[in-house]
């Protein structure tokens, strides 16, 4: 069993930013990363894809994304799942000489834990022990800034303690004791806080269903500007943000961390030529996400689902790459969007910049290979290589789905001039000697047939200049 130790200089455990529900446990900054993997031949799914050092690269980058201090991190070859422990007896008792030696408060396992097992575990080597959905939950938790994600993750995590009430009650059978004909105060609590439990979930759920309300209101509201919406997704990490704020120039959170953006942003931008689209930063995508985050979140997805254009920013200086993107496809797949067959999708090859010669040729030699839609556009997020071309591309996506249609209008109807201004992208304008206004417009297929009769308007190909 390879142990890989990452002290920092000195051994000082960092304490900054660590969760409420992590403290308490011993000096819980301490860290031992376990990624347990099945040794067998014919694995399925996603071990399939992604190397075991990878999964241990990315295990310690969840755990470092809450400034949790590495003192140890290694790979745990399974042959099969045990259901009292996970792992088997032999790896839990030399785990236990490592949590000991370490002196680790906490012990992250990159698996689904059961809570039974998760019990044995603690008691096995006498430190906290946490799954992947607890850890990832405890990002989720401390990047959390909207209402509407803080709420998201909240109800997650209630629904996730509500599995594990046994586990976390057991304590009050031996601090109160219990005289049996009402199973004890510790069942008694247990009930109890289910009860409390499931009050909050109700009402944070009653909550959820305003602030979704809120949010269809502002995105009907959306509607009514002209301007397109393209949505950037991605695998955690991919470089979405970067991206985001070079487009943009804002000033979203972009470091290399895992979860970086939780929380949706909107930015309009010029595209060039006066064209304007809005950008979307979304959540990065994670493999194996907990369940209860996918429902969760699926109302902040729904800014994809929307999307008139979405951008698959993908890091292709990861080792991992293409399982990256097999997890991202399951997750688009999951909102009904067809990774294969979605005219929506650009696929972005981003992090161009960290790729030697003979690696940046393969990627362009492979992007040139692929026809039609299915091009991919290689740039650097971060030396702004390739963001012409990638611009070139969403416009001329865009301009596809909609209509241009032409126009005349007399120089007396402000009003129509007006409501054209802010009900569709008005791709050129020409003022003509007597004072009628000529106008280019481009609008989604839905809203043409209106502007046709209401301004005689017809059907023609965008200005060149566009």
């Amino acid at each position: 069993m390879e142990i890989r130790s990452r002290r920092r200089p000195g051994g000082a455990p960092s304490d900054a930013g660590l969760p409420p529900s992590l403290e308490g446990a011993g000096d819980a900054t301490r860290v031992v990363v376990l990624v347990p993997h099945l040794t067998r031949k014919a694995v399925e799914g996603e071990e399939r894809l992604r190397s075991p050092e990878a999964r241990l690269d990315e295990a310690v980058g969840l755990a470092m994304a809450i400034d949790l201090d590495v003192v140890a991190a290694t790979l745990v070859g399974l042959s099969q799942v045990r259901p009292a422990t996970y792992l088997g007896t032999g790896k839990v008792e030399e785990i236990a000489g490592i949590v000991k030696a370490e002196e680790a408060g906490l012990v992250f396992v990159d698996a689904p834990l059961s809570p039974v097992q998760q019990r044995n575990l603690e008691k096995a080597w006498s430190a906290k022990v946490i799954d992947r959905t607890a850890l990832i939950l405890e990002i989720f938790g401390q990047r959390a800034r909207t209402k509407e994600g803080v709420l998201q993750v909240e109800l997650a995590h209630l629904n996730y303690q509500k599995s594990r009430l046994v586990r976390s009650w057991t304590h009050l059978e031996r601090q109160r004791g219990g005289f049996g004909f009402l199973g004890g105060p510790g069942e008694t609590q247990i009930e109890a806080d289910r009860r409390i439990i499931g009050e909050r979930i109700t009402k944070i759920e009653r909550e959820l269903e305003q602030v979704k309300r809120t949010r269809a209101l502002h995105r009907a509201s959306r509607k009514k500007v002209p301007y397109p919406v393209v949505a950037l997704v991605g695998y955690t990490n991919a470089g979405k943000s970067t991206l985001f704020n070079r487009l943009t120039r804002a000033d979203v959170m972009a470091k290399d961390l895992l979860f970086a953006t939780l929380d949706p942003t909107l930015r309009a931008i010029e595209l060039g030529s006066g064209e304007r689209v809005i950008l979307s930063d979304t959540v990065g995508f994670i493999s194996d996400l907990p369940t209860q985050l996918v429902a969760a979140f699926r109302a902040t997805l729904e800014e994809v689902i929307e999307a008139d254009l979405i951008l698959h920013v993908r890091d292709m200086a990861h080792e991992d790459a293409e399982a990256q993107a097999h997890d991202v496809e399951s997750v688009l797949a999951d909102l009904d969007i067809d990774p294969t067959d979605d005219h929506r999708l650009i696929e972005v090859w981003n992090k161009i910049d960290l790729m030697d010669e003979d690696g940046r040729t393969r990627i362009f030699n492979t992007a040139e290979r692929r026809t039609g839609d299915a091009r991919p556009i290689p740039v650097s997020a971060l030396t702004g290589e390739g963001l012409d071309t990638l611009r070139d591309a969403i416009r001329e996506r865009l301009a596809r789905e909609r209509i241009t249609l032409t126009l005349d209008l007399d120089p007396s109807d402000g009003e129509g001039l007006s409501w054209l201004y802010r009900n569709t992208e008005v791709l050129e304008r020409r003022d003509a000697v007597d004072g009628r206004v000529n106008l280019a417009v481009r609008v989604p297929p839905e809203r043409a047939e209106h502007i046709e009769r209401r301004f005689q308007a017809r059907r023609s190909k965008a200005p060149s200049a566009h």
